[in-house]
């Protein structure tokens, strides 16, 4: 059982950055892939990024690709979303989710998920 809280959201202007953290309880953190998603108002929840369990491998949106950075410290059971450049477009609640294997792009394939914090981009 892995548990998840995201923090770091807020409103910020366009072209500003915002650090995301995604808190994980429970002492297999190190075995889960992690991944970012979001969903905004009367849209489908989206693959942002994900990372394996080791750190070693990452993989992106082409919408983000260049603007965000994912990385993990299993020393603190903490994964992070770095977001610079920040558009109006980016606007929606992140979601961190874990899965028990390798990362996938598919939000139905992650077992745990967070209850998400909103990230609003606007001047």
């Amino acid at each position: 059982q892995v548990q998840l809280v995201e923090s770091g959201g807020g409103l910020v202007q366009p072209g500003g950055s915002l650090r995301l953290s995604c808190a994980a309880s429970g002492r297999t953190f190190s075995s889960y892939a992690m991944g970012w998603f979001r969903q905004a108002p009367g849209k489908e929840r989206e693959f942002v990024a994900a990372i394996s369990w080791s750190g070693g491998s990452t993989y992106y949106a082409d919408s983000v690709k260049g603007r965000f950075t994912i990385s993990r410290d299993n020393a603190k059971n903490t994964v992070y979303l770095q977001m610079n450049s920040l558009k109006p477009e980016d606007t929606a609640v992140y979601y961190c989710a874990a899965r028990s294997s390798w990362y996938r792009t598919d939000p139905d394939e992650y077992d745990y998920w967070g209850q998400g914090t909103q990230v609003t981009v606007s001047s």
